[in-house]
């Protein structure tokens, strides 16, 4: 006897959403601080960030394949964490919610990979 269960596509986004959560807390907090304060202070040396340093790692292709993981995922992770707090401040979200978060995540993932294909 085969039973009929319901196949969910929601597995797929909670694995964005755990790998956008457990890249924001290893590297998200190291990244606000580099960029934010120790570059702009002077604390790093001032030829590790200049333009063709940057440029440089933008144009390789693991730099590119990191600045998308690092983009998407944190879009991801940003919008299913939106998603389920909808529910916790009374907001029953449904479908129109689901496409509008989810559909703003793909089409920020999408034009990421365009931009970074591109450049």
């Amino acid at each position: 006897m085969k039973a009929n269960l319901k196949r969910s596509n929601e597995p797929v986004f909670w694995l964005l959403f755990g790998a956008g959560g457990m890249l924001s807390a290893l590297i998200g907090a190291m990244l606000v601080l580099i960029t934010s304060f120790a570059a702009p202070l002077g604390l790093l040396p001032a030829e590790l960030f200049s333009y063709a340093n940057m440029q440089g790692f933008a144009q390789h292709l693991v730099g590119k394949a990191l600045i998308l993981a690092m983009i998407a995922l944190f879009l991801w992770h940003a919008v299913h964490r939106i998603f389920h707090s909808l529910h916790d401040v009374g907001i029953h979200a449904g479908p129109v919610a689901r496409l509008l978060c989810y559909g703003i995540a793909f089409v920020g993932s999408a034009a990421t990979l365009l931009l970074v294909i591109g450049f």
